[in-house]
């Protein structure tokens, strides 16, 4: 049958991908739909607080100008946990532009607001039921009220896109392939923030720290519970968060919050937030399976980007730059489809190729076995090192009359004691094979 357009692309989700697959489309004078469950942007969505100006550039240009940051990351720290303390290590760079914190309600108004500069028709508080196929086609969608139609349909519906489950194009994951998140937001006073962190008053300095660990009081007798935190400072807020694995918490039968309530009361961290007031909780479940669990990307008038797609590395809790990098080369495969009037899962594939070609599928295949092969030495990474880590530092910063080299000779035959030389071995094998795995990668 003869199908009336009502445009020339439809996006479903108003996420970053989401956004930057229709900005691609309407810089090419295309007409596209940008389709939101949410009454608004950002109201369903969660990440920790970076945003990385690489990509936003790449994708607005000069535009980019546009959006209103509040503080840039300066320092990142990355620290072990243990029950009375942690070993952190801290890279400072205030000449740094590459990462800002920004609220995701805030950035993603934003980008909605350049969107609509540029012409794209955007419907929010819509519900997609179902995609419209014909002839093993995908030619528009279907919402509560009405049907849609378009020659090229993208997915950015987030990590459970039952769309693209519909369509065959993904799997269910497992337990073990998705990572919950939960997160809190406390209110802090500006001033507060800047003397907590050492930071400047002027908003040209912010942290990010990382941690990991998991050996604590409340914690104790869990078994492998791969978990890390997060936080980030913003003007006058801090973002306290924590990951766990699916399968660790259903095996623990343990709830996400009750380790973020730990996790506040750490020696650590406490300080860190002490006075600040909840503000908002979110909840957000993230793929973790990476390039082994990708679902196919595209197939007869629709392709998937962004958490729908799996692009997370959550090693480097990357997540934004590949949702709006990967939106960017779909809107742009979808505007090649166009121009040769070409909808065919064949021509679509291009999408794949150019993914290929730019570090999201570099990335994701060279870290392809890292997470599989940490959460096998979880036991290693949260309990065992971060208190040998521990032990070790006593001894360094310690001054109790006792010969050095004594103590260091008792800290390294304790090694070989305490643990295991063949988890040992496992051990370093398993970095080992990670460091190659990123080093000889794409």
């Amino acid at each position: 049958m003869d199908i009336n357009y009502n445009a020339d692309v439809i996006v479903v989700g108003a996420g970053p991908s989401g956004i930057a697959a229709a900005i691609s489309v309407a810089k090419g004078a295309k007409k596209v739909v940008l389709i939101e469950r949410s009454q608004y942007p950002g109201s369903k969505n969660m990440y920790g607080g970076a945003v990385y100006t690489s990509a936003l550039r790449e994708l607005l240009g000069q535009d980019i100008e546009k959006i209103k940051f509040e503080r840039k990351i300066t320092s990142h720290t990355y620290a072990f946990l243990n029950e009375t303390g942690s070993f952190e290590l801290t890279y400072q760079n205030n000449e740094s532009n590459s990462a800002y914190t920004i609220k995701r309600f805030n950035l993603e108004s934003q980008l909605i607001e350049i969107a609509k500069s540029y012409g794209v028709y955007y419907i929010p508080n819509t519900l997609v039921k179902s995609l419209v196929v014909e002839n093993d086609r995908v030619i528009g969608i279907e919402t509560e009220l009405e049907k849609y139609y378009a020659p090229v349909t993208i997915l950015a519906d987030g990590v459970n896109s039952l769309l693209s489950q519909n369509l065959k194009l993904k799997q269910d994951y497992k337990p073990k392939d998705i990572i919950l998140s939960a997160k809190e937001t406390l209110k802090l006073d500006k001033q507060t923030i800047e003397k907590r962190f050492n930071l400047k008053d002027d908003l040209t300095q912010g942290v990010a720290k990382q941690y990991f660990g998991s050996d604590f009081k409340e914690l104790k007798g869990y078994k492998n519970l791969f978990m890390m935190t997060f936080l980030y400072t913003f003007k006058d807020t801090i973002m306290l968060g924590v990951g766990a694995n699916l399968d660790d918490l259903s095996k623990n039968k343990l709830n996400i919050n009750e380790i973020l309530d730990i996790i506040k009361t750490h020696p650590s961290i406490a300080p860190l937030i002490e006075g600040g007031e909840r503000i908002e909780y979110s909840a957000h479940m993230i793929p973790e399976g990476g390039y082994k669990k990708m679902p196919k990307l595209y197939s007869n008038g629709v392709m998937v980007v962004g958490d729908a797609a799996g692009f997370i590395n959550s090693v480097h809790f990357e997540g934004t730059n590949f949702a709006l990098i990967s939106g960017k080369i779909a809107g742009q495969c979808a505007l090649e489809a166009l121009a040769n009037n070409n909808f065919s899962s064949n021509f679509l594939s291009l999408y794949r190729k150019k993914l290929e070609k730019s570090f999201i599928l570099k990335d994701l295949y060279s870290y392809r076995n890292i997470i599989e092969r940490l959460y096998s030495r979880s036991n290693s990474l949260n309990i065992y090192y971060p208190n040998k880590i521990k032990e070790l530092f006593e001894i360094i910063t310690g001054a109790n009359c006792v010969s050095k080299s004594k103590q260091f000779r008792e800290f390294f035959f304790k090694l070989f004691k305490d643990r295991n030389p063949i988890e040992l071995f496992k051990d370093a094998i398993a970095f080992l094979r990670c460091a190659l795995d990123v080093f000889f990668g794409k």
